[in-house]
């Protein structure tokens, strides 16, 4: 089987748009605009897809980050979390924003 970037993309199209969605809704949720972020760090392996890229592009107006490794920013997410839940970090709240639709 041969698949191109162009079918790939074409395949998961609908599937990045539903994405955008929950961003959306978090916005307004904590009443803020796609300009007021600061910054974007995008994890997972389909971040990686220039195409999911351009559609967070889109969305909020700039480019996600690309200095920042997405893995360590996991880790390091982890690693506080299991500060507070250990007690031992106790000025942080974490929160899992993690939003799962299966179509």
């Amino acid at each position: 089987m041969k698949l191109s970037r162009a079918k790939l993309e074409s395949m998961v199209e609908e599937l990045i748009l539903n994405t955008i969605e929950p961003c959306r809704t978090a916005l307004q949720d904590a009443n803020l605009k796609a300009s007021e972020i600061d910054d974007i760090i995008m994890v997972g392996g389909q971040t990686r897809m220039p195409k999911v890229q351009e559609a967070v592009k889109d969305f909020f107006g700039r480019e996600p980050r690309r200095d920042v490794n997405p893995d360590e920013a996991v880790a390091v997410g982890a690693a506080i979390q299991g500060g507070v839940l250990g007690g031992d970090v106790k000025d942080v709240l974490l929160l899992d924003v993690t939003h799962c639709r299966w179509v």
